[in-house]
């Protein structure tokens, strides 16, 4: 068989629960549901620092920000950097990247600041030189180039115009789209002409926002016809590679950088560990990932690059920490991590670790200057069993006492192996009444089940090895 091309479908700051595989019921992503059921559906699927660059340096490298030096904005990711075109390069693929990269410093992206991608139609920061109906991305020479159409219409065209040209030879290419992101200068959500409206008409309100509310009821609404217009370029995108006989030789992953909580847990849209922030809608289809069904394991944009390389049948470089999901795809009772580990280092300095029915996250003072912090406090602890949208927070009770200790440790164990040996003070939450809130003895007990299969902490087995 020959090598599979890999195409990643990117957006930008959509909530999970934009799609109807996560119960959203408003039919707004008919593309995405369908093809997440008939490949693979990564249901527990986070941005492993929900920013636009941090993120992007995560995925590009299969490293955590820390170790990308990527904590924040503003930041380059270096021209050294192991990255996955760099990987399909060496292996005689063409690779390509079309839209927002915010991995370069400034617009039009010099060659040495693309990640290695060889072919280039993108810009830095999207947002500040285009808008909705007014698309500009700048070619290989750094010349502007203004694509007609809407903007996620303009993007895909050109991703769909890239697919044609290389039909004779592998190729990866990297599609990233603003959208659902706002456009900065209005600090608004513009949908194509009449979405908005269609959407108000029949809109449904995620708990969270019906009880935070923040900028939703007046951006929902638009935000919402962003979606729905993306799915249906993603459906485009499908349609072609069907039309040019490549759907069965081309692995195709649908992503996002990260969530919106549309200022309800901050004073922006992103930026904090909560679900709203960091849980994304992903699938991947293709060789591999056909009929693969619905995998629930943890898995993170650390996991992105592994996972592509290793699918397309290459071998993942020893600087990418995150795992190929692809072996839990093929056989759903192996080996896989039971926790995630979360950063985040702008407007606050936070870490965070999620099970899949504990969250718990500490915070620091916010220091622009450095990704860490030598002491944290705990911040917040939610059951996502009894409350997936995280509104009611328990950390400080007593009764919580224990099981926080216990995250406390994992989650330290988790800042060690990423943060280069580091140890910070994680301080107590001051007490506070538990009221009804308990907890049972077998709940405690199934966590402690985790650390004794050595399944709890940690990128790699190793951890668990060198603990036994």
């Amino acid at each position: 068989m020959s090598k599979p091309n890999i195409i990643v479908f990117f957006t930008d700051q959509q909530r999970h629960d934009t799609t109807g595989v996560h119960g959203n019921p408003m039919g707004l992503t008919p593309n995405f549901d369908r093809i997440a059921r008939s490949g693979t559906h990564l249901y527990h699927s986070f941005s492993t620092q929900p920013l636009c660059g941090p993120a992007r340096a995560t995925m590009q490298t299969g490293q955590f920000s820390t170790q990308t030096g990527v904590f924040r904005n503003g930041i380059t990711l270096s021209e050294d950097a192991e990255t996955m075109a760099k990987v399909f390069n060496r292996n005689g693929y063409s690779t390509g990247y079309i839209g927002k990269w915010h991995l370069g410093g400034a617009d039009p992206v010099p060659k040495n600041m693309r990640g290695g991608y060889q072919s280039w139609l993108g810009a830095n920061l999207v947002e500040h030189i285009s808008d909705a109906y007014d698309a500009i991305l700048f070619d290989e020479d750094g010349n502007p180039k203004k694509l007609p159409g809407y903007r996620v219409d303009a993007v895909t065209d050109a991703a769909i115009r890239y697919c044609n040209t290389h039909q004779d030879d592998p190729f990866m290419l990297f599609v990233s789209l603003l959208e659902p992101h706002h456009q900065n200068h209005i600090d608004d959500y513009p949908a194509p002409d009449g979405y908005r409206e269609a959407c108000a008409a029949n809109l449904w309100t995620p708990p969270d926002l019906m009880t935070y509310k923040g900028t939703s009821p007046w951006q929902l609404s638009g935000y919402y016809g962003m979606v729905k217009r993306i799915d249906e370029a993603f459906g485009r995108l499908m349609d072609a590679l069907k039309s040019l006989d490549m759907l069965d030789n081309t692995i195709v992953l649908f992503t996002t950088d990260h969530g919106c909580h549309f200022k309800t847990r901050n004073d922006e849209y992103k930026r904090a560990c909560h679900e709203s922030a960091v849980r994304i809608p992903t699938l991947i289809t293709g060789p591999g990932f056909n009929a693969g069904g619905q995998v629930r394991g943890l898995f993170g944009t650390v996991d992105v690059a592994p996972t592509l390389i290793d699918a397309a049948g290459l071998e993942v470089p020893n600087s990418m920490v995150g795992k190929s999901v692809l072996p839990l795809v093929r056989d759903a009772r192996a080996p896989w991590r039971q926790d995630l580990f979360f950063q985040i280092s702008e407007t606050e300095t936070g870490r965070a670790l999620r099970t899949h029915r504990w969250k718990y996250g500490v915070t620091s003072d916010y220091d622009r200057h450095h990704a860490g912090a030598e002491i944290y406090r705990e911040s917040y602890l939610y059951d996502l069993d009894t409350d997936p949208y995280e509104l009611v927070n328990l950390i400080g009770m007593a009764p919580f006492r224990e099981l926080a200790d216990q995250l406390k440790e994992r989650l330290l164990a988790w800042i060690a192996e990423v943060e280069d040996g580091s140890r910070p003070v994680i301080e107590n939450a001051a007490e506070v009444p538990a009221g009804q809130h308990r907890l049972k003895a077998t709940d405690l007990m199934a966590l402690q089940q985790y650390e004794r299969l050595g399944l709890g902490n940690g990128v790699s087995e190793g951890t668990a090895k060198r603990r036994a």
